[in-house]
């Protein structure tokens, strides 16, 4: 069975995948958590919450349910605190080979000195787990960390004339070390998690972040669900479900977990969800960038080299950015810059999400302007 869609019906789908439409007021039972919700920027994951759930459900990264912990690609998600231990199990790398390859600047002294990638990964894990046993600065930490491990794993810092662990190793570890974010903290705070799993994990296997990708981002490719995890193709190969879906989107080849593919045919389009996406939200996540925003140049302005911008999306097109600044300590100031013009019925409903992102961040009043140059 092949599955024959268009762009539109894809973006459809996954608007609805995603909880775009609001359809529940349970945070934990938002499928965007079975991936987690990056937290870059400060407040990114509250907003990215707050685009797919009705007003009054409280507060899932303060609330112990859920925890910040950096998983994926090293980057700080909040998950669902049950998951953890499987999380754990289905990230630890498969082999040296796939360890290595999430690694970029560490890769080539590691194994100058004859290091493997999954003991890199073990020695790291462990040495952050003896460090962290109550909330630390993350300076001290890494200084901590440098100390316990071999010259191959650290470097020298020109800027602060110091040795650091390498950041990139240092931040994957932190999900095996079972140590986790405190939200809100400036500088960055780590803490020892309730439940730390053994170094390393009983392996499972990425099979199950894979399957999660397909369906909340896919129709996909294996070398978009392997850029996802930060992985290679050849890594995640034997983790590829056999039970897919081909799909051709416009004539491109792409796969869907076989649940999925009656939601991706019949996916109604959601011309009313207009919502403002914080920068990494989960539905800037997909990896086929083309097919999410197709002009170059505006790829370019929503996926910047530093300091992304959020999206501004009406019924499944990025339709523009939005940046937001504080303005004294109860006001937010925020700036939509449309990429076509907008209607004066879609300004109404940008004004309305732009007050439920204000409250999100705590802001008790919020001023929009519209940037059309």
């Amino acid at each position: 069975m092949i599955l024959d869609v268009d762009r539109r019906q894809v973006l459809a789908y996954r608007v609805t995948a995603q909880g775009l439409g609001r359809e529940t007021d349970v945070p934990a039972a938002l499928g965007v958590l079975d991936l987690g919700v990056q937290d870059t920027n400060v407040g990114s994951a509250r907003v990215a919450l707050t685009a797919r759930l009705p007003a009054g459900y409280g507060d899932p990264v303060t609330d112990p349910a859920f925890t910040l912990v950096w998983s994926l690609r090293g980057a700080p998600h909040l998950h669902r605190t049950a998951d953890l231990p499987g999380l754990a199990a289905a990230l630890w790398p498969v082999s040296d080979a796939d360890a290595l390859s999430r690694l970029a600047a560490e890769r080539a002294p590691l194994k100058a000195a004859g290091v493997g990638g999954l003991t890199a990964f073990a020695a790291a894990a462990e040495a952050m787990r003896a460090v962290v046993t109550e909330p630390m600065a993350k300076g001290e930490v890494s200084a901590a960390v440098t100390a316990r491990l071999p010259a191959a794993y650290s470097y020298e810092c020109r800027g602060c004339q110091a040795t650091h662990v390498y950041a990139g190793l240092f931040q994957l570890v932190g999900v095996f070390a079972g140590v986790g974010l405190v939200a809100d903290r400036s500088p960055t705070t780590l803490v020892p998690l309730g439940e730390r799993p053994p170094v390393p994990p009983e392996r499972a296997g990425p099979g199950d972040l894979v399957r999660a990708y397909l369906r909340l981002l896919g129709p996909a490719t294996l070398a978009e669900a392997a850029g996802y995890l930060g992985t290679s193709q050849r890594a995640i190969r034997a983790a590829w479900p056999s039970d897919l879906v081909e799909v051709r989107v416009d004539g491109r080849r792409t796969w869907i977990p076989p649940e999925q593919a009656d939601g991706l045919r019949d996916a109604p389009p959601r011309a009313d969800a207009v919502r403002l996406l914080p920068p990494s939200d989960p539905y800037l996540q997909a990896r086929d960038r083309d097919l999410l925003v197709p002009d170059k140049a505006r790829q370019k302005a929503v996926w910047r080299i530093l300091s992304n911008p959020g999206a501004v999306l009406v019924g499944g097109e990025i339709a523009g950015v939005w940046r937001a600044r504080g303005a004294g300590k109860a006001r937010l100031e925020i700036t939509v810059q449309p990429f076509d013009g907008v209607t004066a019925g879609d300004r109404a409903l940008i004004e309305a999400e732009a007050e439920r992102v204000a409250a999100a961040r705590g802001a008790t009043d919020v001023r929009v302007r519209y940037d059309d140059a």
